[in-house]
């Protein structure tokens, strides 16, 4: 028998503040048996605080995580599918579908066994900690969740300019549209809440479903590629593993999940918000990308949305604009939630409307996001951008590091049952998946970031996918 696994935090029933017991604050088993000491909860008391955090139903965080992963991925996945051909690429983005929601699984029940943890950065000090590094653990994953959420705001700019530059013929120079999306994307991103966010991602998911439709309303009148298509096709390697990619950034929103759990109202819902999001996003990608490739054959674009005539391209980018904005507005805010949390936490300020509070608020916000516009003007092409992303970042948080947080939670256990030692195998099979996507996806972007002279850093030129 496998031991018990330690409590879960109570819930409690009339939706007010979840509080640990003061036992459970004091002290808690680490799956090695020592007795470590922990933070409180990173919002601490907000029965009299005048901003609460831990206010959303199961379905609105499923919202919020469907917004922030059903956004910029999809519109990359036909061009993956033209590069793969029809059949790997189906069975690539259903079976990563497949692994990132158990990934995703594992992620809420390490917040469960650590209710204290809010970020990647709380999780990797409690990895770190039984080896006296958790320091070192915190400041290390916190960092690389700050520059992969970053990265990602970049990559929402870099659309922002594209959709400008198609709507509007290229009008004026694309750096002046990467300035306009990030002073709307700052905007935006104000509200110091989730569940405020919460609401604009509904208008995010009926705008890429909308967009999407069109595009393939579309596509399917306007058949460019004249019922061209190829099941399996002949690349190169670099070129395959680039698309792999694309397809990997398609589920990269594990980064932000602690931080989404830790504002439920009933963490333990988490499973169905996850399930919510995972049903939602494999069948929309597996959808949107063969009925865009069947139609438009090789010579697809990404964005997606350019892969029919200037008309309906024009439409596709009008009526995607709320999730160009919106997805890279929830990412900015849990990049600067987290920034935020690591100044504030323990005091009175997270709960408080004061000028140091605000203020410093504000200008996190600001500073990220012109972090992010100078990435999206650095490297101006989407593809090469979001295979960047997923080899330095999503390779590990998305898949690679669930499996360790597995490991931990039942080293002790892993040899107890035939299951465990089934998952045992998974989850380390689910490390090498990381390690391959961040090695190999090293490789081919950069390659690809080298080779490619469609777009030049910091130029009025047109930006390209």
């Amino acid at each position: 028998m496998s031991k018990k696994m330690p409590d879960s935090p109570s819930l409690s029933q009339n939706s007010e503040v979840n509080r640990l017991s003061p036992a459970r604050e004091e002290e808690k088993k680490h799956p090695s048996g020592d007795v470590t000491n922990h933070e409180e909860d990173p919002f601490g008391d907000e029965q009299n605080g005048e901003i609460r955090y831990r206010t959303m139903k199961w379905w609105q965080c499923g919202m919020i995580m469907i917004a922030e992963t059903v956004s910029l991925g999809i519109l990359s996945l036909p061009s993956a599918v033209a590069v793969l051909g029809l059949a790997p690429a189906v069975i690539l983005i259903v079976g990563l579908g497949a692994v990132a929601t158990w990934t995703g699984y594992v992620i809420g029940q390490f917040k469960l066994r650590y209710p204290q943890v809010h970020s990647m950065a709380d999780a990797g000090e409690v990895l770190f900690e039984p080896i006296g590094l958790g320091k070192f653990g915190r400041e290390f994953l916190g960092t690389a969740q700050l520059l992969f959420l970053i990265f990602v705001m970049g990559s929402h700019l870099l659309t922002f300019t594209v959709m400008m530059d198609t709507l509007t013929d290229h009008g004026t120079c694309s750096i002046v549209f990467g300035i306009v999306g990030l002073i709307v994307s700052f905007i935006f991103a104000l509200p110091r809440t989730l569940l405020k966010v919460s609401w604009l991602s509904i208008a995010s998911f009926v705008s890429i479903i909308g967009a999407l439709l069109v595009t393939m309303i579309a596509i399917a009148i306007q058949r460019p590629a004249n019922g061209k298509i190829e099941a399996t096709t002949t690349t190169s390697l670099s070129s395959a593993f680039l698309a792999v990619t694309n397809i990997v950034f398609a589920y990269a929103g594990h980064v932000a999940f602690f931080g989404f759990i830790s504002e439920m109202e009933t963490p333990t819902d988490y499973p169905k918000t996850l399930y919510l999001l995972q049903i939602t996003d494999t069948s929309m990608y597996a959808v949107a990308a063969i009925v865009i490739y069947i139609y438009g054959g090789k010579g697809v674009h990404s964005p997606a949305l350019s892969s029919t005539k200037l008309i309906t391209a024009k439409v596709a980018y009008g009526i995607a604009i709320p999730t160009i904005v919106i997805a890279g507005v929830i990412n900015g805010h849990v990049a600067a939630k987290y920034v935020y949390v690591r100044l504030f936490r323990g005091t009175d300020h997270m709960q408080k409307r004061t000028f140091l509070a605000v203020g410093s608020w504000v200008t996190i916000t600001l500073v990220l996001w012109v972090i992010a516009w100078i990435i999206s003007e650095a490297i101006p092409v989407f593809n090469n951008l979001l295979s960047l992303i997923t080899s330095l970042f999503s390779s590990w948080f998305t898949y690679g590091i669930s499996g360790i947080f597995w490991l931990f939670l039942n080293w002790r256990q892993c040899s107890n049952s035939w299951r465990k030692m089934a998952l045992t195998v998974v989850s380390l099979f689910i490390i090498a998946i990381g390690a391959c996507l961040c090695g190999m996806g090293l490789w081919v972007s950069g390659k690809a970031i080298h080779d490619d002279k469609r777009g030049s850093s910091f130029t009025c030129g047109v930006r390209v996918g």
